[in-house]
């Protein structure tokens, strides 16, 4: 009996090890083929949706059907960040609107 039980115990041992190299195996299948398990959040919730400030750095959300506040203003049309990181986030992290609706480089550090 002590002999099985410690068979039992190498098995189970066993179905571990196989487990957790399988759990590797395709974390770094998902590594090496591009596929990424990222999570993308969106810029603003559910009903409304992202204004920038005017001559400064920054951004908000206003809800669905208001308007922006003094001092804020919608996102040039094609130009709206959706998703925290993407290519118009990143672009409007160093550019905003002037007070005429041009797009302007931001100063270094705003």
């Amino acid at each position: 009996m002590g002999q099985t039980g410690i068979r039992l115990r190498v098995r189970a041992s066993r179905g571990l090890v196989l487990a957790g190299a399988a759990a590797a195996v395709a974390v770094a299948t998902a590594g090496l083929t591009g596929c990424s398990l990222q999570i993308e959040e969106a810029v603003c919730g559910g009903g409304q949706y992202p204004v920038l400030a005017v001559n400064s750095g920054g951004g908000d959300c206003v809800p669905d059907g208001e308007e922006p506040a003094q001092g804020w203003a919608r996102y040039p049309e094609g130009k709206v960040p959706e998703k925290v990181g993407d290519k118009w986030d990143l672009y409007w992290s160093t550019r905003t609107l002037d007070g005429k609706g041009a797009i302007v480089e931001l100063p270094e550090g705003e």
